[in-house]
């Protein structure tokens, strides 16, 4: 009888790996670290030429000029020129102006953009032949004409009207709409808002802690505890007692003060340490929690290329956060330092001495008489360049968001629909609670695409001559030529507001996301 053995030899030589330059995963890593190599020596030339192209003009590329007086005055914004307490109008301080003006119309509008497309959207679906009409008309018009040209428009529109008198309406002392813009009743914050919230804030923790224990109640015990009317009545009384006592938390005035002394004096080498360290802790913490959910009962499972790849992004990404705030941007430690102390400083005055202790307040629009009638300080008023890029924006992007909600809604199953006739909710109760908290998981990642644009189409007001961001350090570097650096804060402005809706659309996303058990 003949024996056949196996030869481990052999099957080890079947079973080899193939060739360098014939394995899959030793070419995709070793044509993304070319390319990424490509990308960052390409974006350091470009860079550097810049910088040589500019100090042989005798324009060195730094950030020194941005503590230098602005010497301009803006056109709208927290301020404007010098203030006569002495706060100077710094190039600085001009562009946190700008990136104030950004934010404002970016929130204001993402929300105005989000309520109006959420109706359209659900009127494209109504069984209502008007309002599915006038709806449809809505989307194909304002979506298929460029944002530029409706921004435009609305400024011709907002300045072909009436001059600004005192007899201005159309509803005189309530509503005044004029060729300088719009005024309305203005609610506005008073000198007992801080403490008010802060008080809150104190509040909200037994709040917390009793909503917790009637839950774990609940899950224990079974029945009805009333978690939601229990909540709410505790808050309602919290509301009530702020109110009224909270003067006593003025003594954060002095505090807040404390703090923005103490940070002005942080030694600019211990600011570079600090955000190094945060960098890599950063790192570190993404590369734990990445490989915890990697993990299984049975341990760590195979890491695949594409997970190493991003863990040693990961590691780079906090190598060059490194390098650029200890070699590539010095002046960042200084400008955190300096901006950080004004943070505190703003808080710590808004606290005040205690006086009053209404936290809100309301006044209806007035008009300044003199050589030439103007808005005065009373109301919420939206100057003419404002409201033109406003209307624009969210005209535009409620569009899109309306198509986003109406594709979400009948993305939902039918059955869903049917299942909730069948328990006896009529239309408006099923859409409200069974199919738009579904349509909301298909909605919310194209939604947060829409919030992206709507904030980097805020640029477009230096087409009106809106104070953004972009228009004021157009301004800047007209003035001391620092086109590169001021650019390089565009960059990183631009890129911080997108991380932040992203990083806030994901994690609605995440909790509107079914959970399998």
């Amino acid at each position: 009888m003949t024996l056949t053995t196996t030869d481990p030899n052999s099957a080890r030589a079947r079973h080899a790996r193939p060739p360098l330059w014939r394995n899959t995963a030793v070419l995709k890593w070793f044509v993304q670290i070319i390319v990424l190599l490509a990308v960052l020596a390409a974006f350091w030339f470009f860079a550097a030429q810049a910088r040589n192209n500019l100090s042989a003009k005798g324009i060195p590329v730094s950030y020194d000029w941005l503590d230098d007086p602005a010497n301009i005055q803006l056109g709208e914004g927290i301020q404007t020129v010098d203030d006569p307490d002495g706060r100077r109008l710094t190039m600085s301080r001009a562009l946190w102006v700008g990136m104030v003006n950004t934010l404002r119309i970016a929130s204001i509008g993402i929300i105005a953009a989000t309520a109006i497309g959420v109706v359209v959207g659900i009127a494209r679906l109504s069984n209502n032949w008007l309002a599915r009409k006038v709806s449809s008309i809505y989307v194909e018009t304002l979506r298929n004409i460029p944002v530029l040209v409706q921004i435009i428009l609305w400024l011709a529109i907002l300045g072909s009207l009436g001059k600004l008198t005192v007899d201005s309406g159309p509803i005189p002392g309530w509503v005044i709409v004029s060729q300088k813009g719009i005024s309305i009743p203005r609610v506005f914050f008073a000198d007992g808002f801080y403490q008010f919230l802060s008080m809150l804030a104190v509040f909200a923790v037994p709040i917390w802690w009793v909503r917790r224990r009637m839950r774990r109640t609940q899950e224990e015990q079974g029945g009805t505890q009333r978690i939601g009317s229990v909540t709410f009545a505790l808050s309602l009384v919290a509301v009530v007692i702020a109110w009224f006592a909270n003067p006593v938390m003025a003594f954060l005035g002095p505090v807040f003060d404390g703090i923005s002394d103490a940070w002005a004096v942080i030694p600019q080498g211990l600011m570079q340490a600090v955000l190094s360290i945060v960098a890599v802790l950063a790192a570190v913490t993404w590369i734990r929690r990445f490989l915890d959910s990697r993990r299984t009962p049975a341990g760590l499972a195979k890491l695949i290329d594409d997970d190493w790849f991003r863990m040693i992004f990961a590691g780079i990404a906090a190598l060059l956060a490194v390098f650029v705030v200890v070699r590539g941007w010095p002046g960042l430690s200084s400008w955190i330092i300096n901006s950080g102390s004004d943070l505190f400083g703003v808080i710590g005055d808004k606290f005040g001495d205690g006086r009053g202790s209404r936290p809100l307040d309301a006044m209806k629009p007035t008009l300044s008489e003199g050589r030439f009638v103007n808005y005065g300080p009373t109301g919420l008023t939206m100057t003419v360049f404002y409201a033109s890029l406003f209307f624009g924006l969210v005209f535009y992007t409620s569009s899109f968001i309306a198509e986003i909600v109406r594709g979400g809604i009948q993305a939902v199953p039918a059955g869903q629909s049917e299942a909730a006739a069948a328990l006896g909710l009529n239309r408006r109760q099923a859409l409200r609670k069974v199919v738009l908290p579904q349509a909301f998981r298909v909605i919310m990642p194209p939604l947060g695409n829409q919030y992206l644009n709507i904030t980097k189409n805020t640029s477009l007001g230096i087409a009106v001559g809106f104070s953004e961001i972009v228009q004021v350090g157009q301004t800047v570097y007209n003035k001391n030529s620092q086109t590169l650096a001021v650019f390089s804060i565009y960059m990183i402005f631009f890129l911080a507001c997108s991380l932040t809706i992203s990083f806030v659309v994901n994690t609605i996303n995440r909790r509107l996301a079914i959970v399998e058990r």
